[in-house]
């Protein structure tokens, strides 16, 4: 059989588009790390301090503690979405897209760059909001394994979800748009700051279709052992969110939509 039926990843080119990615990144690192740390700090005065002292234990937990994975997934969250949106929508509304998309680089191969430096930036993010968050808790992660692996994964399909938006996107406005009016109420009514069964029914059963839900609290079992959901229900939900998000990534670069234009 020829070798042109198994294409070869190039991987020099993702390498150096990935790189140039992470450049930007180290570019404003001040800037990139001071915001989350000092939002971990102003959370952790008001919720866990001045509400946790009130609130004592959930599932066997302090309010401190147990806060600490729901933090790290908003700020994953967040950056996920902000960083690779705009580092593709960048080359879009600078037009240098077009030279993006004249490279030898294949559509996976671009996804794979651009995907994968932002999520590297947030899981970085992660790590310094969990050291962070140390020095006024007690944390103790049951499965740090696990635990790393659910915050690559979620950095990663998150990543994907700000890409798909930076394409979507024409303008800055429109850039704000998802993950200020849909992502953050539903990160907010997605347990970060409390469990889900402390609600009353019906807001309990109603929480259960906000995806954010089982994201939190994937990430919350690999800390506790214990979670609004089983840890493999939040790993199915996440993987078929990636799924999707993949399947949207590949349908805009087969047609082109608002890639060419």
């Amino acid at each position: 059989m020829s070798q042109s039926a198994f294409p070869r990843f190039n991987l020099y080119g993702v390498r150096a588009l990935y790189l140039f990615e992470m450049n930007r990144f180290r570019r404003t690192l001040w800037q990139s790390l001071a915001a989350p740390v000092l939002t971990t700090i102003l959370y952790f005065v008001v919720f866990g301090n001045a509400i946790g002292s009130r609130i004592g234990e959930v599932d066997g937990v302090s309010y401190g503690a147990f806060i600490v994975p729901g933090l790290i997934m908003l700020t994953v969250f967040t950056q996920s979405l902000s960083n690779a949106s705009f580092g593709i929508h960048m080359p879009k509304f600078s037009g240098t897209i077009y030279e993006i998309l004249s490279a030898p680089l294949s559509a996976f191969e671009m996804v794979i760059a651009y995907v994968g430096a932002a999520a590297t930036k947030s899981v970085v993010l992660g790590l310094i909001i969990l050291a962070t968050a140390s020095l006024f808790t007690t944390i103790q992660v049951e499965y740090p394994l696990l635990m790393f692996f659910y915050l690559v994964l979620v950095a990663f399909a998150f990543s994907l979800a700000g890409f798909i938006i930076g394409i979507w996107a024409e303008g800055f406005e429109e850039l704000q748009f998802i993950p200020m009016l849909v992502v953050t109420p539903l990160t907010f009514l997605g347990g970060v700051f409390y469990s889900i069964d402390m609600l009353p029914d019906p807001w309990r059963t109603l929480s259960l279709f906000n995806p954010i839900v089982y994201m939190v609290s994937g990430f919350r079992w690999s800390f506790f052992g214990t979670g609004d959901v089983t840890i493999w229900i939040s790993l199915a939900a996440i993987s078929a969110f990636i799924v999707l998000c993949m399947a949207l990534a590949w349908w805009i670069f087969r047609t082109g939509y608002r890639l060419k234009t």
